[in-house]
């Protein structure tokens, strides 16, 4: 009988992911002028101890301009790669494949971190490089219109935006990671070229759909010409974003990068009007997933679902019924960072758990065998089921 999908190993062209669980990519704002702390070590680190297929590090920067907050990673620099590096080691030993987002903020760049409101930030004597910490974008819209207004880039700036990409591909190889996603979603820059709601340009850029695809096209063949043709590389779209760019646009983008060397598109959605997410539906369970279904079904590509994916039984139903190749998950392994072991124990696979570092899995699979009243705290809210 064959196993539950989740746990069947999958290979994108020459690496292999032992399981199909992915740890999206999650904004830490804990860098310190980009470069990387023990908290990305300890946190990448426990979700590949904890079992996860593949690892993706949060969205890092591949320009100064370009950062979120004040603690966003950056890659814009090889003096970068050691820190990132560190992670990629760790990753990798516990026999999980390591990877990295790559992004750049745009007009939703210069601000507080979510925790402290999010708003615009201010000059202060803390920032040293405030001038050259500056919004560009697309066109020179602001988003909401409290925000301050980007400069849009030029005619003659965007192949040296474009080219920046590539270098930040170069320098993620160089530090070991063996997927590279690159963020196109969520109201950042090649989202900001990519919506009618944000690109008002009237240059080859700008204008009609194809125009607008041309920055995030552009893009993925710097991002290639220096990323190796044996790794995988994944795009993350707000495939519906409420603002003019929708799934027949996604599927049409989608088309086009997959012969240019896009192997998966990791499928969000919303961020261009302030709003977190945007759905076709009320926000449950899988709220996202219809996004992964279209793309993988309508486009011809490999797609990874992402979105209130919570359970274990809800995870491999997905997969089954052949909306998605890969699961993604982020705030529930903020809740549970085993959450890949636990699922593999709750769809009766993995029993001797070698899935984890042998200084779990010996302690948890001689509990297993030896106390068969134990049930695990993941599976109830309490010693009494009332």
């Amino acid at each position: 009988m064959a196993g539950p999908m989740l746990f069947e190993p999958i290979s994108i062209r020459d690496v292999t992911l032992k399981n199909r669980v992915v740890v999206a990519p999650m904004h830490q704002y804990a860098a310190e002028k980009g470069f990387a702390t023990d908290w990305h070590l300890v946190n990448a680190g426990r979700y590949a101890a904890g079992g996860a297929g593949l690892v993706i590090m949060e969205s890092t920067k591949v320009e100064r301009r370009g950062c979120g907050t004040v603690g966003d990673l950056g890659l814009w620099d090889d003096k970068f790669i050691p820190g990132l590096k560190r992670c990629v080691d760790f990753i990798r030993l516990h026999n999980s494949v390591p990877g990295i987002q790559l992004g750049h903020s745009g007009r939703k760049a210069r601000r507080f971190r979510p925790w402290e409101g999010g708003a615009p930030l201010k000059p202060s004597p803390e920032i040293d490089d405030w001038d050259d910490w500056e919004l560009v974008s697309s066109s020179g819209i602001n988003s909401p219109d409290t925000d301050p207004t980007p400069r849009a880039l030029t005619l003659a700036e965007i192949p040296e935006a474009v080219e920046r990409w590539g270098q930040a591909a170069r320098r993620a190889h160089e530090a070991g990671f063996d997927v590279l996603d690159i963020h196109m979603a969520h109201g950042y820059l090649i989202h900001q070229f990519l919506s009618p709601f944000s690109n008002v340009r009237n240059d080859q850029y700008g204008g009609s759909e194809l125009n607008r695809m041309r920055f995030a096209i552009e893009v993925v063949e710097s991002v290639r010409a220096h990323w190796p043709a044996s790794k995988p590389l994944f795009v993350r779209l707000s495939v519906e974003d409420d603002s003019g760019w929708g799934p027949d646009q996604s599927v049409a983008l989608a088309k086009i990068l997959k012969p240019k060397g896009v192997d998966v598109i990791d499928c969000s959605s919303g961020g261009m009007r302030g709003s977190p997410v945007v759905s076709a539906g009320p926000v449950t369970y899988g709220y996202q997933v219809p996004y992964a279904d279209r793309l993988k079904n309508d486009a011809d590509i490999l797609s990874m679902a992402v979105g209130l994916i919570v359970h274990a039984d809800q995870a491999e139903k997905i997969l089954q019924e052949g909306r998605a190749d890969l699961i993604a998950l982020a705030r529930e392994l903020l809740y549970n960072p085993n959450w890949p072991m636990d699922a593999a124990q709750k769809l009766g696979v993995d029993a001797k758990f070698a899935s984890v570092p042998p200084a779990q899995a010996y302690w948890l699979a001689k509990r297993a065998q030896s106390v068969k009243s134990v049930t695990p705290s993941t599976y109830m809210k309490g010693l009494h089921v009332e």
